[in-house]
């Protein structure tokens, strides 16, 4: 397919199709243009500022020709909904944590002198045995676990990228971190 032809007439799929044989920075303009609305929507329903949806959007089409060649997309749109979706919620998530502000006192909190890692030694062994016991997780609290803590996805991320329910993905991440949490105890 020739992107000299007008691309404005293809489907969603036959679009991202191209783009994934392509890679052609036209085909992620169209999609541009047939959803910002639709994006800028999402966002502003999140934010309730146009500057900061207007800034979200263009950052959630800046990341999209990366995120369409990493995931399998079924329905483009719904995809792009949980997609703008999560983008927001991780955006609020960030700023509510940036503006809590907690006045640390000395004795606010104690930590137990063996806490901090003095050598590499110490770290090693604890990153060994973590690897060790995540090996012993069943398959899927292993791979749930891994997508929500080490590569920071949303439990709905997960649900779409696994093909699990949202009730399984979050049992398989409760069981999965209580099963570690008994592993490194036993282990260490």
């Amino acid at each position: 397919m020739s992107l000299n032809k007008d691309i404005s007439n293809l489907s969603d799929d036959d679009l991202l199709d191209l783009y994934r044989v392509k890679a052609d920075m036209k085909v992620i303009g169209e999609l541009f243009r047939r959803y910002l609305p639709f994006v800028y929507g999402i966002c502003l329903k999140y934010f309730r500022d146009r500057e900061k949806s207007k800034d979200a959007a263009m950052n959630i089409f800046e990341e999209l020709p990366k995120k369409v060649t990493q995931h399998e997309i079924r329905n483009f749109k719904s995809w792009l909904h949980v997609t703008s979706r999560n983008f927001c919620l991780m955006q609020l998530r960030k700023k509510s944590i940036e503006n809590a502000s907690v006045e640390f006192q000395s004795d606010f909190m104690e930590i137990p002198e063996n806490a901090h890692h003095d050598n590499e030694m110490e770290l090693e062994s604890d990153l060994d045995r973590l690897k060790y016991c995540m090996e012993q997780l069943k398959l899927d609290q292993q791979k749930c676990v891994k997508l929500f803590y080490l590569d920071k996805k949303s439990y709905n991320e997960i649900e779409e990228l696994t093909q699990y329910e949202i009730k399984k993905v979050k049992s398989h991440i409760q069981n999965g971190k209580r099963n570690l949490k008994i592993c490194m105890e036993s282990n260490g």
